[in-house]
């Protein structure tokens, strides 16, 4: 896929302290993986941190206050404030701004990561350039009233500052003399992790992946993406059920920040889990099951449509199946001239009985048909007896025939 799929928009400047901090942390950290030795207690501190910053994002920043999935205590507010913000990801306030424009306006000019612009300015592009682009509108009247999400992003320098690189730097440093590892490692080496990990939401979840509920925009469901940024993967989900506090539907579905959330309701400080109806979920699976089925359908080739084969009497039928082998089953004609060799049951069946009525030998009077002979046969109609079924006395069905015929058409 070509990295540019849309036009690119204007470049009019760059935001030289985003750049700052998407270069010089990871290079700080490939610098700390070739100079300075691992410690044991500094990766354990750097992982559970990561985990830390990742549930700020993912169970903060993104469910709790872009879209509101469920109510958290002051606690958890502060748990989760403190954590995005070690993310070093901008403040909830611009950060939830931002992702509510993004679902209000997906795969437009409006959505400020809009996937048409290819995966670079998805990832990192949209954060980097200043552009002759325009966010779209969304309704942020809930975050400007909320004093908390107000206090970080007023003081969001001087606490991404501490909380993403002084505390993660000192940490090690005072409890076990670790001060070059928790500056590389728990500091810059989780900051580029989580930075990128964060940014494949808004980048390989619109293009890699299944759209198991609905096709029409470029959101998709991966186990990798999911993999990658603790249960967000399955964007396709998220976008038709924005408002569930669950990324992953199904219960064996990866998704940790769903399960951070559930254990933070069964201890108390959560509550008010947004769960969008199961009969609706299932409706948009099956809608695109059935679309899927369709394309499936329109790609195999069917038997031609009744008002488009020829009625024949019955004299003609007789006539024409002198020259060519035809019967007669349930009222359609069938040329099986070219099947005559294939034919399970030895060519003489067929031959033997051209222009004669099959219908009861094909129903069980001299052998019951598959599915798949019924769906051959039916490819070689080539008319419609006069009539349907009737015929002279001396051809007709007999009754109890008739009946059993009847009875294997409504299975």
């Amino acid at each position: 896929m070509s990295t540019f799929t849309k036009d690119f928009p204007t470049i009019t400047g760059l935001r030289w302290f985003n750049i700052a901090i998407l270069s010089i942390t990871p290079s700080i950290a490939l610098a700390g993986s070739l100079l300075v030795p691992f410690r044991s207690q500094t990766v354990w501190f750097s992982v559970l941190h990561y985990v830390f910053t990742m549930l700020g994002i993912t169970a903060g920043y993104h469910r709790l206050w872009s879209h509101r999935a469920y109510t958290a205590s002051l606690a958890l507010q502060w748990f989760l404030i403190i954590g995005g913000t070690s993310g070093v990801q901008g403040s909830c306030y611009w950060w939830a701004r931002a992702h509510r424009s993004h679902h209000r306006h997906t795969d437009t000019d409006l959505d400020p990561y809009d996937s048409k612009r290819g995966l670079f300015w998805t990832h990192i592009g949209w954060m980097i350039f200043e552009t002759n682009l325009h966010t779209g509108t969304a309704d942020i009247s809930d975050l400007k009233r909320d004093p908390l999400i107000q206090f970080q992003h007023r003081q969001y320098f001087s606490l991404a500052l501490l909380f993403g690189i002084v505390v993660p730097w000192v940490i090690p440093g005072v409890f076990w003399g670790d001060w070059w590892g928790g500056f590389c490692f728990a500091a810059a080496l989780r900051l580029t992790v989580a930075h990128h990990s964060t940014f494949c939401i808004n980048s390989i979840a619109h293009y890699l992946g299944s759209t198991p509920y609905d096709d029409r925009l470029s959101p998709r469901d991966h186990l990798l993406s999911a993999l990658l940024t603790m249960g967000e993967g399955y964007h396709n989900f998220h976008h038709q059920f924005p408002m569930d506090y669950r990324n992953a539907y199904m219960w064996y579905q990866y998704d940790p920040t769903k399960w951070f959330i559930a254990f933070c309701r069964t201890i108390g400080l959560a509550r008010n889990l947004q769960r969008f109806p199961s009969n609706e979920i299932q409706k948009g699976a099956l809608t695109m099951q059935l679309k899927a089925l369709k394309k499936t359908q329109d790609s195999v080739k069917w038997p031609a449509p009744i008002e488009e084969i020829p009625v024949v009497s019955w004299e003609t039928f007789q006539e024409e199946s002198k020259s060519r082998t035809l019967i007669l089953v349930c009222g359609f004609i069938h040329d099986v001239s070219s099947f005559i060799e294939q034919h399970p049951g030895g060519p003489h069946l067929l031959t033997q009985n051209s222009g004669h009525d099959m219908t009861a030998s094909f129903f069980g009077g001299f052998y019951a048909h598959s599915n798949a002979a019924h769906n051959l046969l039916a490819m070689m109609r080539v008319g419609i007896l006069a009539g349907g079924v009737e015929m002279p006395a001396e051809r007709a069905i007999p009754p109890s025939q008739q009946l059993y015929i009847a009875e294997r058409l409504r299975q």
